[in-house]
Order: C-alpha cells, then sequence, then structure tokens
C-alpha cells in the first residue's frame, strides 16, 4: 500500500497501524509525537489499533514550549 508520510511517498505492506509506522520511521520521542491520518489527529490511545489505509497521508508533529 502506499500512504504518504511527511509528505514523501512510501510503500508499506496492508495493515500497517499508527503505532508500527512510528516504529519503522524511528521516530524521536515517540511519547510525545501528535499523529494526524488526512489532517485529523489521531489519540496516542489508538496508535496500536489504528490502521492506515491507501492513499493516507501522515505527519508527525512535535509540539514544544518555551519563549515568553
Amino acid at each position: 500500500m502506499k500512504i504518504t508520510v511527511a509528505g514523501e511517498n512510501k510503500q508499506f505492506d496492508d495493515g500497517l497501524t499508527v503505532a508500527k509506522l512510528i516504529e519503522l520511521e524511528q521516530v524521536e520521542t515517540p511519547e510525545y509525537v501528535t499523529v494526524s491520518v488526512n489532517e485529523e489527529f489521531i489519540g496516542s490511545d489508538t496508535f496500536d489499533s489504528h490502521v492506515l489505509k491507501e492513499g493516507d497521508e501522515v505527519e508527525f508533529l512535535y509540539f514544544m514550549g518555551g519563549g515568553r
């Protein structure tokens, strides 16, 4: 199946979950990442059960604190 990850088209096996994608993409500090699929946020409690589909667009987002 083809999906877009961070703007890059990639090929993966069917049945890929968000959790497995995070592992395969070697996402740094996965406990702090927010994931959107087709511009909708996915709750971290569903990473293990949310199965990606052909044509999905996935983004990994990190929210940083700080500043004045």
